[in-house]
């Protein structure tokens, strides 16, 4: 095992999580030099306004657990004239808040809500004009979009039980983009543009049962209402560009072996800037409008999770890799965009792609990384959350935490997992639980048949849907692992349900195809807590109080069943919801996950402090 102790008696895998990060930066649409960027620099996740004309950078928000505005949405945006920042307020990690705004430049002014009256709720959505302000809200009561037009009080233009989630304004803010799953079906959502003063449908755009669509990006030229959309009518994700106006679809023809969406438009609506994903890497293209032509632009190979088209036509990209952290990098140039305070994080080890065959002949893809030296090595399996999510080409701070003890990670991108195509990632619904499980454990087969893995030093490990397939797996599965962590699980399934989000019972119905009163035999089967006789592996169980994803009463319920039977298991619980954005608190509890998997495999030492 490498020594990782640095001369400030820090080990680097601390140091890695430390290290100042960020996300990628949005500017004003009439003040393109006036941005907002979230980064960690201050200990936490906080919004920062960049003003790139004098290079200087002001923090805006101090919230004590950090600033988040959900999954797939920004931590926070300037207004179009650059004069106000936006962000989501949650004070508890129950991610029930409302919107904020506070002046760009420095101003003794406290931040207030940018639409008062509107009460706090889940956010679905926001799209912020000049003149037209909507969000999206959940709560138990269903989903509902409130707009306010120039300064006027919001009033709510719709309201469904199912999941509705505002996407954005035209140029001209006359129209606005939602997307909903009013037919039922969460994973395969539909699109309708509306009257964004009046909520009349201009148009209504799905695809039928099990295809689904997404809005990216409306089209930055005055008077052109074209709005870019993904579609999956086939079984890649794909482009395409609708005017709902003229009822006008185009789908784009994209030669490309991986899924590719939207990123953005060209200012002058000639391009669109595309994304293409393909086996857990990342490339970025030009397609030319309307001729097709395509283009790659350069850069690196890693993972790139978002880039923009600058006025200047410049495309900025956050990237990263295995072994490098993101960075803000722009096309044709060298170097990063935006120096963070503080030391930079140490390089890694770099990840190997993998596959290999399930029980059923299917290939599963993903990603392992292993120390120096030759193995077999003792191994984390560690199983990704959503469960629609994958592991990429990315900076992990926690895998090379595991490589600096002188574990190999293995991350499986199980049936249920993006990127591998649509009927893969639908192989969950009707039947979640035991496809991941199945993959999961093929993958460690497969390392230990390779000369990677150690069989009898394995550690399964997971967060959210991965925290559940620990827990699953150990019951499923008795004596394969020597330790299990669960971060956040679901743990008993029906109650599970009773308590969290409303978005996540709308996800729950679909995979499970209805609720536990409609489906209690299948919940009941794949719920970790059926099982929990059978389980004989050491569990660290993490919970966070204000979780609204995986609450924390099934839980809960879970541990007091292992107690109940004399089973060995620990429970660290937080103060805050699903996950942290407080560095110290992710510290500690990378710290209690390597403490308590070294108590349990034999052969290794925490690093020296």
């Amino acid at each position: 095992m490498r020594d990782m102790a640095s001369d400030s008696g820090v080990p680097v895998w601390e140091q890695r999580f430390r290290a100042p990060a960020l996300e990628f930066p949005l500017w004003a649409t009439d003040a393109p030099d006036r941005l907002a960027i979230c980064t960690s620099e201050t200990g936490s996740w906080q919004l920062h306004a960049w003003d790139l004309a004098t290079g200087t950078r002001r923090r805006v928000t101090d919230n004590p657990i950090g600033v988040f505005a959900g999954y797939g949405e920004s931590a926070g945006f300037p207004r179009p004239d650059g004069e106000w920042l936006v962000w989501f307020e949650d004070t508890t990690g129950d991610e029930v808040g409302h919107w904020l705004t506070a002046p760009f430049a420095p101003d003794a002014r406290p931040p207030q809500p940018l639409l008062p009256g509107v009460p706090d709720a889940w956010s679905s959505g926001i799209a912020v004009g000049r003149r037209v302000v909507a969000i999206g809200t959940g709560t138990d009561d269903g989903f509902a979009i409130w707009v306010s037009v120039g300064g006027a009080p919001a009033t709510q233009i719709h309201h469904h039980a199912e999941t509705i989630s505002v996407v954005g304004l035209s140029r001209d803010e006359s129209l606005l983009a939602i997307e909903h799953s009013e037919h039922g079906d969460t994973v395969h959502p539909a699109l309708r543009v509306l009257r964004a003063g009046t909520a009349e449908t201009v148009g209504e755009l799905w695809d039928g049962p099990g295809l689904g669509l997404h809005a990216t990006e409306w089209s930055p030229v005055e008077g052109d209402q074209r709005l870019a959309v993904v579609h999956e009518r086939g079984d890649r994700l794909r482009p395409g560009v609708w005017d709902a106006a003229r009822g006008e679809r185009t789908d784009l023809d994209v030669d490309l072996p991986g899924d590719v969406s939207v990123l953005d438009w060209w200012p002058d609506a000639s391009a669109l800037l595309l994304l293409h994903e393909h086996d857990g890497r990342s490339e970025l293209y030009r397609y030319g409008l309307p001729a097709g032509d395509l283009s790659r632009i350069e850069h690196a190979p890693g993972t790139i999770t978002r880039g923009a088209v600058r006025p200047d036509g410049v495309v900025w990209y956050l990237h990263a890799s295995g072994h490098e952290p993101p960075a803000l990098r722009a096309a044709g140039h060298d170097g990063e965009l935006f120096a963070l305070d503080g030391p930079a994080a140490p390089a890694g080890r770099p990840y190997s792609a993998w596959s290999f065959r399930n029980p059923r002949g299917e290939e599963i893809h993903g990603f392992y990384v292993t120390p120096d030296g030759d193995g077999p090595f003792p191994l984390i399996v560690d199983v990704h959350g959503g469960p629609a999510w994958e592991y990429t080409d990315d900076f992990r701070p926690s895998a090379q935490a595991w490589v600096d003890h002188g574990f190999a990670v293995a991350m499986v991108n199980y049936r249920g997992s993006t990127g591998h195509g649509r009927a893969f990632r639908d192989a969950l619904i009707g039947d979640p639980g035991f496809p991941e499980t199945e993959d999961v454990l093929a993958g460690l087969d497969d390392l230990i048949a390779r000369g990677v893995a150690d069989r009898e030093r394995v550690v399964l490990a997971g967060n959210s849907w991965g925290g559940y397939i620990t827990l699953l797996s150990v019951g499923l599965h008795p004596g394969r692992f020597l330790a299990g962590l669960a971060g956040v699980p679901v743990a008993d399934y029906p109650v599970a349900y009773e308590d969290e989000a409303e978005a996540l019972r709308a996800m729950d119905r679909t995979l499970f195809g209805g609720s536990p009163a409609e489906r209690p035999d299948l919940y009941r089967e794949r719920s970790p807590l059926t099982y929990i006789e059978d389980v004989r592996t050491p569990l660290l169980i993490l919970a966070g109080t204000n979780d609204p994803r995986c609450p924390i009463r099934q839980i809960l319920n879970y541990c007091a069943g292992l107690r109940e039977r004399d089973k060995p298991y620990e429970l660290y619980r937080y103060d805050t919801g699903h996950g942290s954005l407080v560095i110290d608190e992710q510290v500690r509890q990378m710290r209690a996950r390597l403490r308590f998997t070294l108590d349990h495999v034999a052969g290794l030492q925490e690093q020296p402090a």
